[in-house]
């Protein structure tokens, strides 16, 4: 046993660096078929290392701060992304703030909820939460979603689904003020809202499975999270051209190739939480969930009003009618499923339908 966990440790050390290593050599230039494949092959080991490392570090420092330190890092990472393909896309790339941020809502909110909650209820009965602590993670994504995916729909200083100078300088302070709030409620002021809770209602305070890793493990997992997340991000960039002339070739709507990246950008996350949810640790999946859309939003449209000083293209921001629905219905859903503080197999399913009707919507608008 030993032995195994030992080459375990060694491989998700070495996952990191080789993603980095090939990441830096693949950067920028047109992949054959082969690459590709050894490409893909390390992107789904940098996931693995990803969760694994994630996993150390929130053992040490506790809920919810792990969790926070997970998505904070593969948002910011994803901003990164976001601001160079802006950068690099001209006109085009004018949607790909909202496509890439409506799409981590979707895939957090109803996806990984929805596969939390589908897991947790099935192994053990029902999934149990804190309806306090999710709830307010709830209304904060709704609040951010809303005013920077549907706001800029219905003004008219700026023609188009676009906020003017003002309006988007107003919306990233804002989105920044939300979050930064957000996180001092979850991290100081109520931090017990958003620990994992028994089926009693008891607050579990620690794991006691397993003694915590030192610090210098720790920071040693902390630098290799961040390695790992650069070659998910970086790397799923690079089979980018591959997967849009696959969508191209198979006849999909163009929209199909940013939902696959932003399902290869969170697989880190959702990983987790499923893992998190198996071990009737559902309030910590959520965490990571919510977390992440709200991360999403509160970093990246100040990320994206900072880099508009110098893009040239227009940035749109407002959603169309179909998925202003589909928002709302999330919404919605979420909040009757939030209420209770515990959910079945039927609260994830919902959330299931919900995601496939988006991934429809993407593949047949």
């Amino acid at each position: 046993m030993i032995p195994r966990l030992r080459s375990l440790t060694q491989w998700t050390l070495l996952v990191p660096v080789l993603a980095v290593v090939l990441l830096a050599l693949t950067w920028g230039r047109n992949l054959p078929g082969a690459v590709v494949a050894l490409v893909t092959v390390i992107l789904a080991g940098s996931v693995l290392a990803a969760v694994h490392h994630a996993e150390v570090v929130a053992h040490r420092v506790g809920e919810p701060f792990g969790s926070l330190v997970l998505a904070i890092a593969v948002t910011i990472i994803e901003v990164a992304l976001i601001v160079t393909l802006m950068v690099d896309g001209g006109d085009k790339s004018s949607t790909l703030a909202r496509d890439t941020v409506f799409a981590a809502v979707m895939i957090t909110c109803n996806g990984v909820v929805g596969l939390c909650l589908l897991v947790g209820s099935l192994r053990h009965g029902t999934a149990v939460f804190n309806p306090e602590g999710t709830g307010a993670a709830l209304a904060t994504v709704a609040t951010l979603a809303t005013l920077s995916l549907v706001l800029p729909t219905f003004t008219t200083s700026k023609p188009g689904p676009e906020f003017s100078g003002v309006q988007l300088t107003f919306a990233a302070v804002t989105s920044l003020v939300l979050y930064g709030l957000f996180v001092a409620t979850q991290t100081v002021r109520h931090r017990d809202y958003f620990l994992p809770i028994t089926r009693q209602g008891e607050v579990i305070t620690a794991d006691d499975h397993a003694a915590a890793p030192s610090a210098r493990t720790a920071w040693i997992s902390l630098g290799l999270l961040g390695l790992a997340l650069v070659g998910v991000v970086g790397l799923a960039k690079g089979v980018s051209p591959t997967i849009e002339s696959g969508v191209e070739a198979a006849g999909l709507h163009h929209a199909v190739v940013g939902v696959i990246i932003a399902l290869l950008v969170l697989l880190p996350e959702t990983i987790a939480a499923l893992r998190s949810a198996r071990r009737d640790r559902v309030q910590t999946s959520l965490n990571l969930a919510l977390g992440s859309a709200m991360a999403s939003i509160g970093l990246t449209i100040p990320a994206v009003a900072l880099a508009s000083v110098w893009l040239s293209g227009p940035l749109v921001l407002g959603l169309g009618s179909t998925h202003m629905l589909l928002l709302a219905l999330t919404v919605v859903v979420s909040s009757l499923t939030v209420v209770p503080g515990r959910a079945t197999p039927l609260q994830g399913g919902v959330h299931l339908v919900l995601f496939a009707v988006y991934l429809e919507l993407a593949i047949n608008p």
